[in-house]
C-alpha cells in the first residue's frame, strides 16, 4: 500500500504507466505484425527465383524498382505522419489500425501470380504489388513507433522497446516454422507459400486490431503546425543523427549476405524450405542476444555495446565460414550441426543490431525535439532511409547477379547457383563455398563497419539523461500553451 502511495506521488515521467494487459497485447500486435513482414523477408526471393524462375537480370531490375519507388513515396508519407496532430486516439495508433487489413491482403497477393501474366505484364504486376506492400508497411510500421510514445518514463520506454525488439525477432522467424509445417501437407512450393501467407495474414490482422485498440499514447508534444520540410533539415544538421545515418547506410549492404540465406540453406540441407534450420537458430540467438544486451546495458552504454557487437560479428562469421568450408570439403553430420550452432552465435549479434539502433534513434529524436520543439518519428527513419535506400538498392541489384546466371543475356554470376533443382545439395562445391562466403564473411564485415561511426557518437550517460529531462519540461510547457490556445 505504501509503495502504491509513493508511486502515485511521483510525477508521471517517473511513474510506471503501462498496464500489464496493455503491455502484453502490444507485444502480441508487434509479434504478428513482424510475422507478416518476416514472411516476405524470408520467402519472397525464394518465390521469385524457384517458383516463378525470374531471370537474374529481371530480378535485379525488380529489386531496384521496389527500392526506389517506395522511397520516393515515403518522402510524402513521412511528412504526413509527422504532420498529424495527436488526437484522442493518439498519433500513430489510428494509422496502425487502418493499415492492418491492407497489409494482410497484400501479403497474400505477394505470393499469388496469375499464370496468364508473362513478360512486361508480369513485371508490372510484381512491382505494383511490392510497392503497394511497401506503402502498407510504411503505415503499418507505426505499430513499432507506438512504443516510443506509450510512456514519458525513460526506463519504462527503454524496457518496452527492448521487449518489442525481442518479440519482433521471434516473430520474424515464425514464418519459417509455418512454411515447414504446411510443407508436410502441401508438396507444391507455390501452394505452401500461399497457405502460409494466408495464415500469417489472418492472424496478423486480428492481432494488430486487438493490440492497437488496447494501447495508449501518453507522450505530449506540441500540435503547432510547422513546415514539414524543416524537419528534414533539423535531422541533417544534427551531429548525433549522422552517426546513425552512416551506420545504417553501411549496415544495409549486408542485404547481399541475407539474400543468400535461403539458398545457402538449400545448398547445405537440400531444400530451401529447410531455411527454418537456419532462421530458427539465428532467431533464437537474436532473442537471447537482446536479453544479454539488456543485461549489459546496466554496465555499459549503447555506443560501446554496438561497437563491440560489430567486432564480435566479424570474428564469429569468420569462424562460421571456416566450419562451413571444412564441411563442404568433407561432409559429415557433426560439422553440419556445429555450423547450425554457429548460426545461433551469429544471431547473438543480430540481437545488438536489431535492438540498439532503435534505442539510439529514440535518444536522437529527443535531442532534435529539444532543439526544434517537434517530434520527427517518421521523418528521421525516412532520412536514414535515404542512405539505406542507396545501399539497399545496390545490394538488391547486385545479389541476383552474384547468385545465378542469366541465360537470356549471357550473364555469368560469381556463385553460379542453379535454380529449380530438386535437391539443392547438388549445387557445385565451388557454388556452395562462394554462397558461404557471401552469407558469412560479407555479413560480418558490414556489421563491423556499421559500428565504426559510433566512435564519434556522444549522446550517452549523463548527456542522454540531461536531454531527456529537458524534453520532459519542454513538453509540459507545450501542453500548457496548447491548452491555452484551445481555450
Amino acid at each position: 500500500m505504501e509503495n502504491t502511495l509513493m508511486e502515485n506521488a511521483l510525477p508521471k515521467e517517473e511513474k510506471k504507466l503501462i498496464k500489464p494487459s496493455e503491455f502484453v497485447l502490444y507485444l502480441v500486435a508487434v509479434f504478428f505484425y513482424t510475422n507478416m513482414t518476416g514472411m516476405i523477408g524470408a520467402y519472397r526471393n525464394d518465390y521469385l527465383v524457384n517458383v516463378l524462375q525470374i531471370s537474374s537480370g529481371k530480378l535485379s531490375l525488380y529489386n531496384t524498382l521496389i527500392s526506389i519507388i517506395p522511397f520516393v513515396l515515403n518522402f510524402f508519407i513521412a511528412m504526413y505522419i509527422d504532420g498529424r496532430k495527436m488526437g484522442k486516439s493518439g498519433k500513430f495508433r489510428p494509422l496502425a489500425l487502418l493499415s492492418a487489413v491492407p497489409t494482410g491482403v497484400l501479403l497474400v497477393l505477394s505470393f499469388i501470380t496469375p499464370k496468364v501474366f508473362s513478360g512486361t505484364i508480369l513485371m508490372i504486376y510484381l512491382v505494383t504489388v511490392a510497392v503497394a506492400w511497401s506503402i502498407a508497411t510504411s503505415f503499418g510500421n507505426t505499430t513499432n513507433m507506438v512504443a516510443v510514445v506509450m510512456t514519458p518514463n525513460l526506463k519504462e520506454r527503454d524496457s518496452i522497446m527492448s521487449f518489442r525488439g525481442i518479440v519482433s525477432a521471434v516473430g520474424n522467424s515464425a514464418p519459417l516454422v509455418i512454411v515447414l509445417v504446411i510443407g508436410i501437407f502441401a508438396k507444391d512450393k507455390g501452394t505452401r507459400f500461399i497457405i502460409s501467407s494466408a495464415l500469417c495474414s489472418v492472424v496478423g490482422i486480428l492481432a494488430m486490431l486487438i493490440g492497437m485498440k488496447a494501447v495508449r499514447e501518453r507522450v505530449n508534444y506540441t500540435t503547432e503546425k510547422k513546415n514539414p520540410l524543416a524537419g528534414f533539415g533539423s535531422i541533417l544538421s544534427n551531429k548525433y543523427a549522422w552517426a546513425i545515418i552512416i551506420s545504417e547506410f553501411l549496415k544495409s549492404f549486408r542485404g547481399i549476405a541475407t539474400y543468400m540465406g535461403v539458398f545457402m540453406a538449400g545448398a547445405l540441407l537440400g531444400d530451401t524450405d529447410k531455411f527454418l534450420l537456419f532462421g530458427l537458430p539465428t532467431g533464437i540467438g537474436t532473442a537471447v542476444g537482446m536479453l544479454i544486451i539488456n543485461f549489459l546495458l546496466k554496465k555499459f552504454n549503447s555506443k560501446v555495446l554496438y561497437i563491440a557487437s560489430g567486432i564480435y560479428s566479424v570474428t564469429i562469421n569468420v569462424f562460421a565460414f571456416l566450419v562451413g568450408y571444412i564441411y563442404f570439403k568433407n561432409p559429415n553430420p557433426i560439422l553440419q550441426i556445429v555450423f547450425i550452432v554457429f548460426l545461433f552465435l551469429i544471431g547473438l549479434q543480430f540481437g545488438a543490431s536489431n535492438l540498439l539502433p532503435s534505442m539510439l534513434q529514440a535518444d536522437v529524436l529527443e535531442d532534435i525535439e529539444l532543439k526544434t520543439g517537434k517530434r520527427l518519428d517518421a521523418s528521421f527513419p525516412f532520412v536514414i532511409g535515404i542512405g539505406t535506400m542507396i545501399s539497399g538498392t545496390i545490394a538488391g541489384a547486385l545479389a541476383p547477379r552474384i547468385l545465378y546466371d542469366d541465360p537470356t543475356t549471357g550473364w555469368k554470376s560469381i556463385i553460379g547457383y542453379m535454380p529449380g533443382l530438386a535437391d539443392d545439395t547438388a549445387q557445385s562445391l565451388d557454388s556452395k563455398i562462394k554462397l558461404l562466403f557471401f552469407y558469412t564473411i560479407v555479413h560480418g564485415i558490414m556489421m563491423f563497419l556499421a559500428g565504426v561511426p559510433f566512435f564519434f557518437y556522444k549522446l550517452t550517460g549523463e548527456t542522454k539523461e540531461k536531454i531527456h529531462n529537458a524534453v520532459i519540461e519542454q513538453r509540459k510547457q507545450f501542453e500548457s500553451s496548447d491548452a491555452a490556445r484551445e481555450s
